[in-house]
């Protein structure tokens, strides 16, 4: 006789969705199973059959994970949503860059997570002007900010503001995904969290 499993259908369902949950996230983040593995300690082979269905996740893999994507644990496992479902849009991705919508208002300022994966094939610099202010943070990783005659490396927990009206670009210029936050304007304009200048007083 066979053994009577305790797994609900509902459990089933949560388990099996992790696996496709767990490559959507690391594939916003522009980022290898190997990087991933170097991150987590988890290996290669291990991360691979998890983001397959083929490894049953626990515990003890997903903490690591959660951590590395900076994220919830709940959702890895997709606990149910509370409140206003529109407070969970869904990522948007051009160009290779994903944007993550973190306001929901028709009109006023608006709120991006951006993510630039690594070895991003828009990474020459081309600066452009518009009308606006801009305002940048740095969350992960190294952003390469060019502005007027400046060439700058933001790091972590810098912040930049300046006139849109100078020419500016910004990027990866790194292997590693890095990650910021954009205000958006009621005009268009875009405001990107980056760093203060190296030097006081530019």
């Amino acid at each position: 006789m066979g053994g009577v499993s305790d797994e609900t259908p509902a459990l089933a369902g949560v388990l099996a969705a992790v696996g496709p949950r767990l490559r959507a996230l690391r594939e916003q983040r522009g980022s290898t199973l190997a990087q991933l593995s170097r991150a987590t300690g988890i290996s290669v082979s291990t991360l691979s059959r998890l983001e397959s269905g083929q490894r049953r996740p626990t515990l003890e893999l997903l903490l690591p994970l959660a951590r590395a994507h900076q994220v919830p644990l709940d959702e890895l496992v997709d606990a149910p949503p509370t409140g206003d479902p529109r407070v969970h849009p869904r990522p948007v991705r051009r160009h290779g860059v994903t944007y993550l919508p973190l306001t929901r208002r028709p009109g006023g300022l608006r709120a991006y997570k951006q993510i630039i994966p690594g070895r991003w094939p828009g990474g020459e610099p081309d600066p452009q002007t518009h009308e606006g202010h801009e305002w940048l943070y740095v969350l992960s990783g190294r952003l390469r900010l060019v502005l007027g005659e400046h060439d700058l490396i933001l790091t972590p927990g810098e912040v930049a503001e300046f006139d849109t009206h100078v020419p500016h670009w910004f990027g990866n210029p790194g292997d590693e995904p890095v990650e910021l936050l954009i205000l958006f304007g009621p005009q268009g304009e875009r405001l990107h969290v980056r760093a203060r200048p190296a030097h006081p007083g530019r």
